[in-house]
């Protein structure tokens, strides 16, 4: 049987006195926290909410299938190390290292059946992704498009905005939730869903945006800034027409890099310039 006891209320405002003092101690820590992070590098970051584009085949390494321990490990450290600068860090990742949709339709499956098991292939992603970030200290959330409730948080925008707000790595997968729409798509809507500051797509060997395949063209040339407009003009593969529409829309910058080399996220973060710019800073010209 229960038992409800009634504490005089001097204990009660002792009580929630107490309360106030451990959650400003809490927020001193991490504000000390961000100030030290600060501090090293001498400089504030010019982005303070970032969605980071991941794809599947960048977690794959050397493998031909799956996830690099030995990738996803420095990768997880890259990000915590630049959410310490005090900033929000949000995450879309691809599942091209399980399952990709165009695989599926040349089999002979259905074009939106395939996608929907690309869809199940990012999740799986997310979740390992989540579970290698939790054990190097970081709170994390996935959120789903698609409503799978024993395993991750469906998306909702608030919500999603809520957990960022408290210091949280969010991990979007499931892409859009629809068929016939890329990860990079989804990227595109979800930063401008939360209002994200810049989106940071991260490739394999790749440092920024080529005129011309640079695996293939040894003398292709780096592009170290360019503008929606003559990103889609010269049809430089860098993300699908309709993601970097998106960004365009809502003046989220872009930024191109190779994940693979150390501190690249940090120092984009700062300001310094990596990879390629595609648009304008935050405050810039529109």
């Amino acid at each position: 049987m229960r038992v409800a006891v009634r504490l005089p209320v001097k204990f009660n405002r002792i009580y929630n006195a107490n309360r106030g003092c451990q959650a400003s101690m809490s927020g001193t820590k991490e504000s000390l926290l961000v100030n030290t992070q600060a501090a090293k590098t001498g400089k504030e970051p010019v982005y303070k909410r970032i969605l980071l584009k991941l794809s599947g085949e960048a977690l794959m390494g050397n493998e031909k299938f799956g996830i690099a321990p030995d990738v996803i490990g420095p990768i997880a450290e890259e990000i915590i190390s630049a959410q310490q600068l005090g900033i929000q860090i949000a995450i879309v990742v691809g599942g091209g290292n399980i399952f990709r949709g165009v695989t599926g339709s040349a089999w002979g499956m259905d074009k939106a059946a395939a996608d929907y098991v690309g869809m199940l292939a990012t999740v799986m992603n997310c979740l390992i992704l989540q579970e290698v970030l939790k054990s190097k200290g970081a709170q994390v959330r996935v959120m789903t498009a698609i409503a799978m409730p024993s395993i991750a948080e469906p998306f909702i925008r608030l919500r999603a905005i809520r957990h960022l707000e408290k210091g949280r790595i969010v991990i979007f997968g499931g892409g859009t939730g629809n068929p016939h729409v890329t990860t990079d798509t989804a990227a595109s809507l979800r930063a401008a869903e939360i209002k994200a500051d810049s989106v940071l797509m991260a490739k394999n060997g790749v440092d920024g945006v080529y005129d011309d395949d640079p695996r293939k063209n040894p003398h292709a040339k780096k592009i170290e800034r360019i503008s929606f407009e003559d990103l889609i003009r010269q049809g430089l593969k860098v993300m699908d027409p309709a993601a970097v529409s998106i960004c365009k829309d809502n003046y989220i910058p872009i930024v191109v890099f190779d994940f693979a080399k150390s501190g690249s996220i940090e120092r984009i973060v700062l300001g310094e310039k990596v990879g390629t710019l595609i648009g304008t800073r935050v405050g810039g010209a529109k």
